[in-house]
């Protein structure tokens, strides 16, 4: 690890990067990035470690949602509070049901950059650059727009400023409430065509607060009870934003990435001698890693070794995402060899990857149900092999979008065209999340 820097990946191959046109426009942003302000801090990335390391021991359990990718032209502060919102409330359901912290980390503040299956996007006639998120280029269907522009790396790195600004306001300003959180379940509860379903444990949720109420324990005594932590992630995909955004830690001498928390890498930049792969290996952040169908028992120890070679718990989450139906047969083998080894690590589960489908109107969705399914495989499958399953990782928006069919309000795909405002994957809206969490709290419950 001594012979790590963080321009070692430019000695590897980088996949689902863009080719900038201007190598001297990009050097300038580079430069730019590099005299900011950092976005997190070195004791924050260890806090999450050490809060990581509890999910790994079945003392916690994980709680990561937001956007598939965030947009310049979503950005607005209804936004960021309506996403936070969903997330909180889904920990309040999660927390109770498990008895239990819920480590709550967001893709946001810096989740603008996705990789594509194709390099190249056809509509009629035109072949255009993929779009590949807003931080690299333009949504828009023209030449111009899909030029890679690295002054748009400047503007996310303050567009993440102003994020993460109001989510450390928001959840150490009384927003994250115990008692307003659980208000606004109620208020779920209350509206929800399966409300029986759901109001056993939203009732038992209000006993308990009213016992430690009726204990001294309230939120105007108890910090805990009107604040929380709250950390952000993203993919670790667009290399010289990353590069820009390390520093070294000042009261270690450790490399960390101040971009954010957490970052993972994905299922299209796995490769051993990948640069995303080579990159994260020398950062103290702790990472993630999906694991699709296409993951090996071979590789993945390989890749264990690369980055977490001291097996530190809390250090490594590995998320399976299988697709429903695909779970044990793909998953078992994984965990049988981690055990197998002794590498200590988060389980938990991507159900959104996966389950990608393209609807009858034309439109990708995901079927609600189908993201259940491959929940409950998934805890099944860890549970039979006797290993925690510690986690969920979703894409979901607080807002009332129509992106995914299915849920207690059964959206078809005759729906999906009246709000379908994502920018690449579809989103979980706020009440089919918070859905979801009450059927995850069931599986936690057993």
């Amino acid at each position: 690890m001594s012979e790590w820097t963080p321009d070692t990946w430019r000695r590897f191959e980088a996949r689902q990067m863009p080719t900038y046109p201007d190598a001297q426009a990009l050097e300038a942003a580079e430069a730019a990035l590099r005299a900011l302000p950092p976005l997190v801090f070195a004791g924050e990335a260890r806090n999450l470690t050490s809060d990581l390391a509890r999910v790994s021991r079945g003392e916690a359990f994980l709680l990561q949602g937001g956007d598939c990718a965030e947009s310049f032209a979503e950005f607005s502060a209804t936004h960021i509070r309506d996403t936070l919102r969903a997330i909180l409330q889904m920990a309040v359901v999660l927390t109770y049901a498990g008895s239990m912290p819920v480590v709550k980390v967001g893709r946001m503040a810096g989740q603008f950059a996705k990789p594509r299956s194709a390099d190249m996007e056809r509509q009629g006639d035109i072949e255009l650059p993929s779009y590949r998120g807003d931080i690299i280029n333009a949504l828009d269907f023209n030449a111009e727009a899909r030029i890679p522009d690295p002054n748009r790396m400047v503007e996310a790195y303050h567009r993440a400023t102003a994020t993460l600004n109001l989510l450390r306001a928001f959840v150490k300003g009384g927003y994250a409430n115990l008692q307003q959180v659980h208000r606004w379940n109620l208020d779920f509860v209350k509206d929800s065509p399966q409300a029986e379903r759901y109001e056993d444990i939203a009732n038992r949720i209000e006993d308990a607060i009213a016992f430690m109420r009726a204990c001294g324990v309230s939120s105007d005594r108890v910090a805990a009870m009107r604040e929380t932590d709250f950390y952000t992630s993203h993919e670790a995909l667009l290399l010289p934003y990353e590069e820009a955004m390390t520093r070294v830690d000042s009261t270690s001498g450790d490399w960390v990435d101040t971009s954010a928390h957490l970052l993972w890498i994905g299922a299209r930049t796995d490769q051993l001698e990948g640069a995303q792969v080579q990159f994260v290996r020398g950062i103290i952040n702790p990472l993630g890693l999906k694991c699709s169908p296409s993951t090996t028992p071979d590789d993945l120890l390989k890749l264990i070794d690369i980055l977490n070679p001291e097996n530190t718990p809390g250090r490594l989450t590995l998320y399976s995402r299988m697709g429903a139906g695909n779970v044990e047969g793909n998953l078992k083998p994984l965990i049988t060899a981690v055990q197998r080894e002794g590498r200590h690590v988060v389980w938990a589960c991507d159900p959104m990857h996966g389950n990608t489908v393209k609807s009858d109107s034309g439109y990708k969705t995901r079927r609600f149900e189908d993201l259940v399914s491959e929940v409950r495989e998934f805890f099944a499958t860890c549970r039979a092999e006797g290993v925690y399953p510690g986690g969920l990782h979703i894409e979901m928006t607080g807002q009332d979008v129509t992106e995914c069919t299915g849920g207690q309000y059964e959206l078809k795909d005759g729906d999906l065209s009246e709000r379908y405002h994502t920018h690449c994957d579809p989103r979980l809206n706020a009440s089919q999340a918070l859905e979801l969490s009450y059927q995850v709290a069931e599986m936690l419950k057993v």
